[in-house]
């Protein structure tokens, strides 16, 4: 089965075919950076890095590129807040997001382009427009885009020029020819940060940074644009029309969307004060954890987040250690191929809901295997090899069950204890320790090897 991705610009599942045979361009909008990232930025990043991993296992180059905005009014007004300076905001919370995507097991993107290092392709790209009639300078000094000059505008979204009302989704703003009109360019106000341009000191818009730095780092065209289903309209459809009338390319040829993250059936988002950050979940819970629980919806489909959700992605989790505790202590691992069933999974449109079903098939068959004594190694090759792709079980399997423990000592002494008094025939001590251990959420389980502990 050849890889097929939904395309939301056709509303259609399509073969996968890139514009160069054998490298994929790929770019994924990131995140303005003004504050910690939240699940619904997790999301994003763990789909995405699943995208990249795929693409690269059926062997494509992938040139990935992810942005930062780190120029925004929403930096300015943060900054300013603090009482520090916006670079000093915008590098802390940069270190911050690699930090949390670190966490979260993503590989790092290509290229990682801030904005404020793309003033001069914006400008250019913003030059174009005007001089193709696409653009023009308000009375405010802005300059802004003619969104009627663009036939297309709305095909991505779906949405009639006709019928979007002034007020709903953009600024109404009376130096513009029409309300739909958005900027590309705006003049500076005393004390924030400005660039020298054609038409004044200033900065750019949110959207044409995206279509600016995109184009440089893929070409005008190139395979597929990525992000939030937020992203949909008005930024990517606005990114749409910027570069394909700058540069009479076509711009992005696919495009993919991942679903909302929700709480009680509403978007997760910061202007709703509905989300937590990766940081406040990462208290909790493994961060590994939070990527399994992102993997087991399809990415394009609504994530009901909660820690009922998250308890559920943990006992799926543990099942998965549990088998990887008992191939360690087995023969070598033997590499093999991935199964058709799991290769079809990812084929289709990277349905992990799918590919982890596949992965506890194989968990299943594994271990029953392992108890008749069977010959597993192929099993064996295919699960290490499932999960190094999916980004899971990628810890000591030890520090796992034991939930990263800092008092491993004092416990391994009680369990030391516990077995001399089983030997002494004191089994109310024995019970004693195991009881006092269960009582801290450690489970002890004896074997013919010995007794190992986990956390519960």
């Amino acid at each position: 089965m050849s890889l097929q991705v939904y395309n939301t610009i056709s509303r259609n599942k399509e073969t996968f075919t890139p514009l160069v045979e054998g490298k994929v361009g790929m770019y994924v909008c990131g995140v303005t950076v003004y504050d910690y990232c939240h699940v619904g930025h997790a999301r994003v990043m763990i789909v995405f890095d699943i995208i990249n991993r795929w693409l690269k296992q059926i062997g494509y180059d992938v040139d990935y590129v992810r942005n930062f905005t780190d120029v925004d009014d929403k930096i300015i007004a943060r900054a300013a807040e603090r009482g520090i300076a916006i670079d000093q905001l915008t590098n802390e919370m940069i270190a911050a997001f690699y930090e949390d995507a670190d966490a979260l097991g993503c590989d790092r993107p290509t290229h990682e382009p801030r904005a404020t290092a793309h003033m001069d392709e914006m400008i250019a790209m913003i030059e174009a427009l005007v001089q193709r009639g696409c653009a023009y300078v308000s009375a405010s000094g802005d300059v802004l885009y003619a969104v009627r000059e663009f036939a297309a505008y709305g095909k991505l979204s779906g949405k009639n020029i006709d019928d979007l009302e002034s007020g709903s989704r953009v600024d109404v703003d009376n130096t513009k020819r029409d309300p739909l009109d958005f900027v590309l360019w705006k003049m500076a106000k005393p004390e924030e940060p400005a660039w020298d341009s054609p038409w004044g000191r200033g900065r750019p818009g949110w959207h044409i940074e995206c279509s600016a730095m995109s184009c440089s780092h893929l070409g005008s065209t190139f395979d597929i644009h990525g992000g939030g289903m937020d992203l949909k309209f008005p930024h990517h459809e606005n990114e749409i029309a910027q570069a394909c009338a700058a540069n009479d390319g076509n711009f992005a040829r696919y495009w993919l969307h991942n679903g909302f993250v929700n709480i009680n059936s509403e978007k997760m988002s910061k202007s709703l004060g509905n989300f937590f950050t990766i940081r406040e979940v990462l208290k909790t819970y493994h961060p590994e954890v939070l990527r399994m629980f992102m993997l087991g919806t399809h990415y394009r489909s609504p994530l009901d987040f909660s820690d009922r959700a998250l308890d559920e992605a943990k006992t799926a989790l543990d099942r998965i250690y549990e088998t990887r505790k008992r191939i360690a202590e087995t023969a070598a691992i033997v590499d093999a191929a991935l199964p058709a069933r799991f290769v079809d999974a990812m084929n289709d449109d990277f349905n992990t809901t799918e590919a982890l079903a596949v992965l506890f098939d194989l968990s299943r068959a594994l271990n029953k295997g392992l108890n008749e004594k069977s010959d597993v190694a192929e099993l064996i090759g295919q699960f290490t090899a499932i999960t190094k792709l999916l980004g899971i079980a990628r810890h000591d399997v030890n520090e796992w069950f034991q939930g990263g423990e800092s008092d491993t000592d004092r416990i391994d002494a009680l369990i030391a204890e516990r077995a001399e008094a089983k030997k002494a025939r004191d089994f109310a001590r024995a019970d004693a320790i195991r009881n006092e251990l269960a009582a801290e959420g450690i489970v002890l389980e004896d074997t013919a090897a010995g007794t190992t502990w986990k956390k519960a």
